[in-house]
């Protein structure tokens, strides 16, 4: 199993969604972060004072599959979240040694 955890523009979120629904990925959990990294940050005027916005708003996606989905649910996710524009977020696939289901105790893929 992995989980594979996916960093994207906010406004990506739906077609994102959509696309691994497509694809078969039945379970996610989305959260709102901010953070940034090549793209940094930007200026904004506020009451004629200008500041600096360091944090920017993501979306992060997290998932836990079966080794033979993560390259259909990287394809759909890649797919559906790409502008070719700085930002366009990342993704990071972990190995997950356990899972348990709390409901039931099944663990393992089954819980998933």
């Amino acid at each position: 199993m992995k989980k594979v955890e996916a960093i994207i523009k906010p406004f990506k979120l739906d077609e994102v969604k959509e696309a691994l629904q497509e694809a078969g990925i039945q379970g996610l959990s989305v959260i709102e972060v901010k953070g940034f990294g090549r793209q940094k940050g930007h200026t904004e005027l506020y009451r004629g004072a200008e500041y600096v916005v360091d944090f920017l708003p993501k979306v992060k996606i997290e998932m836990v599959l079966p080794d033979e989905m993560v390259d259909i649910a990287i394809e759909a996710i890649v797919g559906a979240a790409r502008t070719e524009k700085i930002g366009d977020g990342k993704i990071f696939v972990s190995s997950i040694e356990q899972a348990i289901r709390i409901r039931t105790g099944e663990t393992g893929e089954d819980a998933v």
